[in-house]
């Protein structure tokens, strides 16, 4: 193979995105090459162009990724479900990577926590195979990456989000243990948080609350599930607590689900639980996330308290089958609400840092 590809190059942070190319090689026996067909902004990929999160520069951000194989390695013969891959079928896959020995995989069942992991969106572009990040005409799916295979139902604009968002809520309303007839508070009603507020009434809550500052947000949560939401912006802390705990009697929530990254509604979150309540961290994911919290009401209330970080393999999966077995009751296609091309990535990052769009698509 002997041709080039377009990037939209992170040189460093809060600097214009620049357009190169590099070489397209042939895949490795353990690699597959995807045409990426969209790509869309997470969070994440926000904090690290500002500068919050720590990210290899220059690099590819991008790591919600759809497309259609081009090359197959030799080795590359099944998806993780085991269906048969072929050139021309469209994938997406895990937003890690790791390939060799993991004590954490290997033992404690934590593929995501392995020593060295490596995530799509956070390498260097200067060093082979180049094309590990999203916002590029193409990707190098590397060994050790869950891929799997795409029905056709499924429209690019609700596949997307599956391997970063979707898929992390999967493990999110697992690590708390959301049961039927469960009260469930949602803080941060983006994308993480209106799939939070499907999810979680998919596994059997009662009754599913959702806290933003962002007005637009809580009427979309409601075509997501949501019961009930309260504008933090428009309220005081007491006054916020009272409200939602009085939509969750007779004592308060069953669950509370942190997806907002502002580290202040932890505690915040922990007061609206009910004694022996659960509390999720999944959106702190920038360093110094600091919050104070009394040690003494954790014991005495006996609350729970989980961070999750990445997903297991098989949070995919599951948000694949959860998406395709609720695309007919929640408009999951609406929250990719806007495109852009790699040349207005600047534009579509700026759009999507004011939070005037949802999540924003790039289409090579």
């Amino acid at each position: 193979m002997s041709k080039t590809g377009r990037a939209a190059v992170y040189d460093a942070p809060n600097e214009p995105f620049v357009i190169r190319d590099y070489p397209v090689r042939d895949v490795h026996a353990d690699e597959v090459l995807v045409k990426v067909t969209m790509s869309t902004i997470c969070r994440s990929d926000i904090h690290s162009y500002q500068g919050h999160r720590p990210n290899p520069c220059p690099g590819i951000l991008g790591h919600e990724i759809v497309g259609v194989i081009e090359q197959l390695g030799a080795d590359m013969v099944h998806d993780m479900r085991g269906d048969k891959l072929a050139t021309g079928d469209r994938v997406t896959w895990t937003e890690f990577f790791h390939h060799g020995e993991s004590y954490y995989r290997d033992v404690h069942d934590m593929p995501q926590k392995s020593d060295g992991v490596r995530k799509y969106g956070h390498d260097l572009v200067e060093e082979d195979p180049h094309f590990l990040g999203g916002f590029a005409e193409y990707c190098y799916i590397q060994p050790g990456t869950g891929i799997l295979k795409l029905p056709d139902a499924i429209t690019d604009e609700e596949a997307t989000p599956l391997n970063c968002g979707v898929a992390t809520m999967i493990s999110v309303t697992e690590a708390a243990e959301i049961d039927v007839g469960d009260t469930v508070v949602v803080h941060g009603l983006g994308l993480l948080g209106l799939y939070g507020c499907a999810i979680a009434k998919a596994r059997g809550a009662r009754r599913v609350i959702g806290v933003d500052a962002v007005a637009d947000r809580l009427d979309i949560a409601k075509k997501f599930g949501a019961d009930a939401t309260f504008d933090v912006s428009a309220m005081s802390e007491d006054d916020l607590v009272s409200a939602v705990r009085a939509e969750c009697p007779p004592d308060g929530a069953d669950v509370g689900l942190e997806v907002c990254g502002f580290a202040g509604v932890v505690p915040v979150g922990v007061r609206m639980l009910r004694v022996g309540g659960c509390f999720v961290i999944g959106g702190l994911v920038n360093p110094d996330a600091n919050f104070e919290i009394d040690g003494s009401q954790i014991l005495k209330k006996m609350i729970t308290l989980k961070g999750v970080h990445n997903y297991h393999p098989r949070h995919l999966i599951q948000a694949l089958d959860f998406v395709m077995s609720n695309r007919d009751r929640y408009p999951f296609g609406d929250i990719v609400d806007s495109k852009f091309s790699l040349d207005q990535l600047d534009e579509a990052f700026a759009r999507a840092a004011d939070r005037s769009v949802l999540r924003a698509a790039i289409v090579p």
